[in-house]
């Protein structure tokens, strides 16, 4: 009874969390409709350089027209976290009314805002607004260098001071809007130490056949094009040809020796038995590596980052998870982090608990800070880049303060709750021989048969098969692509998965043959070595790339590297895990003494 009432407490604590952090998503049949006439709010969101994603500022950090008082919009934790900061505008766009040349207002631009401008059109700078819900976006000037003036006086500034706004609704509901900062109101600022501006705005509403359920598809029309398909089915043909490949490859050189192996022992020829240089490691196989509390952490917050992972694409399955969808990715990673703390300890613990009786707490200690520790470190380290800075990124005091709390009142117990369930119905793990008391000597091996000519190989392999989707992924995160097609990524995630294990079962066969018993560290940085492959493009895409700045080039390979680490811990996780099951199956199938 106790402990039914312990569930149930639980299960209203998980359901209350996710009231507190995940907001409706998708709009009602009341929600978004309006009357011809009804103020729709534009607010302005950010602004940036145009390469540099990670480096955004208030929009009303630039000297635009802005309203008397300022009003931030209230916002959920994830577009905090993404560094949103929507505010409210002076522009007037009514539904369905139409303006033409409609006055924003008359402003006199001194010295040091000119210069901001010109520093901001310099850099390449846009802004982003939100109407309805729907994201826009425009520029605040050009440049024209020498080429285009051709007097020699140098690059000439200038800043539009107009907009047009182009609006698309069905019935009573906006489907679409578009910004445009028109080049023929631009005015130019180069030689200005002081200017008077009349700034305006003018909004064009069309009808259209175009659905309200279906207005996020036109952010969704970069990842359809023909030529991003063929890209997206190439790099599905490549997974696949290389798959085929090894599972022949380990068919032909691998399958065929372990079955002959398995007859040669089963046949009690001694003269024979001597050849299988596996059965000679019997003893040893099954022995526990050191720091056997690190080694199960690693494998708990691995299985809860690839549990959390599937949950994302659960969601994204469901249309929670759709471009533009402000703040949803990093609400729910925040979410599911935090519930699936019981995964990292259960996991970590019930693994230990089979070798050990005593001791599983640090296991669970271990899974609580082997991911969340480098990560808060590298968050607090650009936290402080931000606000020295001033960018939109910077988090307020109030979020880390929730943040904090939620991870310490609600993960820790959760952590602590799977560490304990897990040691209480661990199983104890009957190894097919006895284990002796000193490990048997390795006899030398060539480069290719050690660690880092292992990681080489199964690094290298899935890593040339995901090559083509993690340029996709990146180019999304850091160059404004849209990736839009869940289910390419998810096959690109099942390959990866595969190809991981395959390669981790083969080479350890190879190593065992070889009379290495030393497998269980090696399958963990055989199959973490994909992710320094992962990290090793991500530095070439930077260098591909037009983004710049201190500020931009600390969160890009900071974010990187905790992206990167993650898949360490989760394919390290499946490597083993793989080579674990194969171990236990070979030496269970000829019942070594």
């Amino acid at each position: 009874m106790d402990q039914t009432s312990t569930l149930i407490r639980i299960f209203l604590l998980l359901f209350t969390t996710l009231n507190l952090f995940f907001p409706p998503i998708t709009a009602s049949s009341l929600d978004h409709r309006y009357n011809v006439g009804d103020n729709v709010p534009l607010f302005a969101n950010i602004i940036g350089p145009l390469n540099n994603p990670s480096e955004t500022y208030q929009y009303y950090d630039l000297p635009f027209c802005h309203p008397d008082q300022v009003i931030p919009k209230k916002e959920t934790l994830g577009e905090v976290l993404n560094g949103d900061r929507l505010t409210n505008t002076l522009y007037n766009l009514n539904f369905r009314k139409d303006r033409v040349d409609r006055l924003l207002c008359d402003k006199k631009l001194k010295l040091d805002e000119i210069t901001k401008f010109k520093t901001a059109v310099d850099m390449d700078f846009y802004f982003q607004m939100y109407y309805d819900d729907l994201p826009l976006w425009g520029f605040i000037g050009k440049m024209e260098d020498d080429s285009w003036t051709g007097d020699g006086s140098g690059p000439r500034y200038y800043l539009f001071k107009h907009v047009q706004f182009d609006a698309f609704y069905n019935g009573d509901r906006v489907v679409e809007i578009r910004a445009f900062s028109d080049p023929n109101h631009a005015v130019d600022i180069t030689d200005k130490t002081e200017i008077d501006i009349t700034f305006t705005y003018s909004i064009k509403w069309n009808s259209t056949t175009s659905e309200y359920k279906n207005r996020m598809n036109k952010y969704s029309k970069a990842s359809l094009l023909p030529t991003q398909r063929q890209i997206h089915w190439f790099s599905f043909v490549n997974c696949v040809v290389i798959i085929v490949l090894l599972i022949g490859l380990l068919t032909m050189l691998f399958m065929r020796h372990l079955k002959n192996d398995l007859k040669k022992y089963s046949s009690g020829d001694e003269e024979q038995d001597k050849e299988v240089g596996w059965k000679y490691v019997h003893s040893d196989v099954f022995r526990c590596p050191s720091r056997m509390a690190l080694f199960c952490g690693i494998l708990g917050t691995g299985t809860q980052l690839l549990t959390i992972i599937c949950l994302l694409f659960v969601l994204a399955f469901f249309g929670v998870l759709y471009p533009y969808s402000r703040g949803i990715i990093s609400t729910s990673l925040v979410v599911f982090f935090i519930l699936t703390a019981p995964v990292a300890g259960y996991s970590a613990t019930s693994f230990f608990g089979q070798f050990f009786e005593t001791g599983w707490e640090k296991c669970v200690l271990l899974s609580g800070i082997l991911f969340i520790g480098p990560l808060f470190i590298t968050m607090l380290l650009l936290n402080t880049i931000s606000i020295s800075i001033g960018a939109t990124t910077a988090l307020p005091f109030g979020t880390i303060v929730v943040i904090i709390l939620a991870y310490t009142l609600i993960a820790i117990p959760l952590l602590a709750f799977g560490g304990i369930i897990g040691y209480r119905y661990r199983s104890k793990f009957q190894a097919p021989s006895a284990t002796k008391i000193s490990p048997r000597e390795i006899p030398l091996l060539n480069w290719s048969r050690k660690t880092p000519g292992q990681m080489l190989i199964s690094g290298l392999l899935p890593f040339s098969a995901i090559v083509l989707e993690l340029h996709n992924l990146y180019a999304t995160v850091w160059s404004y692509k849209i990736l839009t097609l869940p289910g390419i990524l998810f096959m690109t995630l099942v390959f990866l998965v595969i190809l991981t294990s395959l390669l981790s079962v083969g080479l350890t066969y190879i190593q065992l043959a070889v009379e290495d018993h030393q497998w269980w560290w090696r399958s963990i940085w055989r199959g973490g070595s994909v992710a320094i492959f992962m990290f090793g493009y991500c530095i070439y895409f930077y260098s591909r790339s037009n983004m710049s700045g201190f500020m931009q080039s600390t969160f890009y390979f900071c974010y990187n590297f905790l992206f990167c680490y993650a898949f360490f811990l989760m394919l390290a996780t499946i490597s083993f895990r793989s080579s674990w099951f194969f171990v236990q199956h070979i030496y269970n199938a000829v019942k070594s003494e």
